[in-house]
């Protein structure tokens, strides 16, 4: 078993939204974006930190440094799920290429108990990474935040080396999911929304289009951390979401079918 280490700031159980099946999360912290809205701003540091305790209570250290091996204890704990539903691991952060050894670790060991694999990434990394990874990745949850024009000023690093990556993994035959998180006035355009569409439309191996509207849960953290440069956007409403379903149902009904 590899002796790589990384920071895990949550493992999540009994998963249903990050992958198939019953799924366990591991959430690796240390990010390379800066998203104005991201709603768990404790994943973005690389080091451990101290947060304010809910509700006023003590204070809470942010982040573990784990081993390969002691993920996978708790990872291995429930096969008997992921085998039922159809589950694994997925590896989450943060952003998990920036653990680049640690996350390749930990899915080599996973497929060696042949456990079905996730990652989700926001594509911002050196192809060689990448590449590497895809005999050990059964299903990539790649997140697309904003359109080319808007991408860098959002979240701090350009669009094409992201559009590039998406695109070789189609020419590998790699199973995508499009993650969009959307916020109401910042990134749900019409532009955006195209864009979307037209990612699908263009990338063979998309399996589904996940639309994820803004929660402001990232706000609380942000003051629990001591920011106080937050960022607030309201709830999407009917109406909102009405017009990203107008745009995006005909590549959904299209692959529905």
């Amino acid at each position: 078993m590899s002796d790589e280490i990384a920071i895990v700031f949550d493992i999540e159980k009994f998963a249903v939204h990050d992958g198939p099946g019953i799924r366990t999360v591991v959430f690796l912290k240390g990010c390379p974006l800066r998203c104005l809205w991201c709603h768990n701003p404790e994943s973005q540091s690389f080091e451990q930190e101290t947060m304010a305790g809910e509700n006023g209570g003590p204070p809470e250290i942010v982040g573990k440094a784990m081993t390969v091996e002691e993920v996978m204890a708790s990872v291995r704990k429930d096969k008997a799920f992921y085998d039922n539903s159809g589950g694994g691991l997925t590896i989450s952060g943060g952003e998990p290429l920036a653990h680049f050894e640690f996350t390749r670790a930990l899915l080599a060991a996973a497929k060696t108990e042949s456990i079905h694999t996730a990652v989700e990434t926001s594509g911002y990394a050196p192809r060689e990474r990448i590449e590497a990874l895809l005999p050990l990745v059964n299903l990539w949850l790649w997140d697309v935040k904003a359109p080319p024009s808007l991408h860098e000023k959002l979240v701090g690093c350009p669009a094409e080396p992201i559009l590039d990556n998406l695109a070789f993994l189609s020419s590998r035959g790699a199973s995508v999911v499009l993650r969009c998180p959307l916020v109401p006035g910042v990134n749900d355009s019409n532009e955006a929304l195209r864009h979307i569409r037209r990612l699908s439309e263009t990338t063979p191996g998309i399996v589904r289009i996940d639309i994820e509207p803004y929660h402001p849960m990232g706000e609380d953290k942000n003051r629990r951390l001591g920011r106080t440069d937050w960022f607030h956007a309201p709830f999407a409403s009917d109406a909102d979401k009405a017009r990203w379903r107008t745009i995006l149902q005909e590549w959904q009904a299209k692959n529905e079918q």
